[in-house]
């Protein structure tokens, strides 16, 4: 239970590695709120931490809209007083190529990055009231090496990398970790939206991809929330400003 007695928050939480994060944090004992734009899904996801025997909050926001995400930070506040861990985990692959309306560079913008600092900064006072509060990001190796689908995507989730170094020194002051996870490719239902293909030559795309990953395959999403718990619990007091890849070994060549 290494995260007894503490209130979380997960954005994209419904799905894929936000999902699995917030599954995994609830095990381990934590309140989570679990952030998505799918009502259905939330509550689903909901209804099986509760049925497990744990805690959780099913919140229906688009991320997009400050005001909502500014009401989501009001809402924990006033139910709990506090947040120990804030997992920024929401993005997309966003349009593809340098050819691309400027409403979908927004969108990929405004989700990838936007969103998550201003969350954050709408949750400081909530995490300096817990006692070593953790803020984690979703990167992506993306951010660490350049994407051949989408340099914007790679544009943001390298922009994560550097807000995440930013906000650790800005936030240490106050017992605040910040840290970052760059996924590889992961097993989940977004999967192939990266690969930007039929479904066959997807799964072409995707045999060639796996081949060039030392460890030879995707993650799973659970391998992802384990990453995300390390951060999150006491385990990782002393990490700060750092992005850990979990790749299967892609950016160690």
């Amino acid at each position: 239970m290494l995260l007894e007695n503490k209130v979380a928050l997960v954005t994209a939480g419904a799905s894929g590695m936000g999902r699995s994060g917030s599954e995994t944090f609830a095990a381990h004992g934590a309140h989570v709120y679990v952030v998505d734009m799918n009502a259905e899904a939330a509550k689903e996801v909901v209804e099986g931490i509760r049925s497990a025997g744990g805690s959780a909050t099913a919140c229906v926001v688009d991320v997009r809209d400050l005001d909502a995400l500014k009401a989501l930070a009001e809402q924990v506040t006033a139910e709990h007083g506090r947040l120990d861990v804030l997992y920024n985990n929401v993005g997309i692959p966003g349009a593809a190529g340098l050819d691309m309306q400027v409403e979908e560079w927004d969108t990929g913008i405004e989700i990838n990055a936007r969103a998550s600092f201003f969350l954050s900064g709408y949750l400081t006072d909530a995490l300096k009231a817990a006692d070593n509060a953790s803020v984690i990001f979703t990167s992506s190796t993306s951010g660490l090496v350049g994407s051949p689908f989408s340099p914007m995507y790679s544009f943001t989730k390298g922009g994560v990398i550097a807000l995440v170094r930013s906000m650790a020194l800005a936030l240490a002051p106050d017992g605040i970790r910040v840290n970052a996870i760059a996924p590889g490719s992961v097993e989940t239902p977004g999967l192939p939206a990266f690969f930007r293909a039929s479904p066959e030559e997807t799964e072409k795309r995707k045999a060639a991809f796996f081949a060039q990953i030392p460890l030879g395959r995707a993650a799973q999403p659970e391998e992802i929330a384990q990453v995300a718990l390390f951060l999150a619990s006491d385990m990782s007091s002393f990490v700060t400003g750092v992005t850990i890849p979990v790749d299967g070994g892609l950016t160690a060549k």
